[in-house]
């Protein structure tokens, strides 16, 4: 072998590694994706068993029902639909009715979301940005102008 094909077969090897080390991210990645959704859109979404997902929007004045311990049940709506979120867990001080939040986790056998996260905006003026443009699309929400 001379010293050329030395050096291409080091600079091949080299981009295979690469090429494997990209591809095997990309698929890791790929598994721990979660997509957001906000409830009207999940009318027409195919959302499979068990997959992870995030679902946003407010929650609904009037639902929030505290269970047994730590357990807490309320919907969350786009003023278009609602779909009810169950959640066994501490919420954030900040979680209220009428507060943008964006819920983590799957749906269970009877199509009620059962959250392992649940984030909610963290002041007054804040809300997360794919919850605001969905909400803001449908008009229903407008950004406070207060500081």
């Amino acid at each position: 072998m001379t010293r050329k094909q030395k050096r291409l077969s080091v600079i091949a090897a080299g981009l295979a590694f690469l090429g494997a080390a990209t591809g095997f991210s990309f698929y890791a990645l790929g598994q721990k994706a979660s997509y957001f959704y906000m409830p009207a859109e999940l009318a027409t979404a195919i959302v499979q068993p068990g997959q992870r997902i995030r679902l946003g929007g407010l929650v609904e004045k009037g639902t929030i029902v505290h269970g047994r311990g730590a357990s807490v049940a309320f919907f969350v709506t786009d003023e278009q639909r609602s779909v009810k979120v169950t959640c066994t867990g501490i919420l954030p001080d900040l979680f209220r009715e009428g507060q943008g939040v964006i819920t983590e986790g799957t749906f269970g056998p009877d199509r009620v979301f059962i959250a392992d996260s649940v984030l909610a905006k963290h002041d007054e003026r804040y809300m997360p940005k794919d919850v605001a443009d969905g909400l803001k699309a449908r008009g229903v929400w407008e950004q406070s102008k207060t500081r």
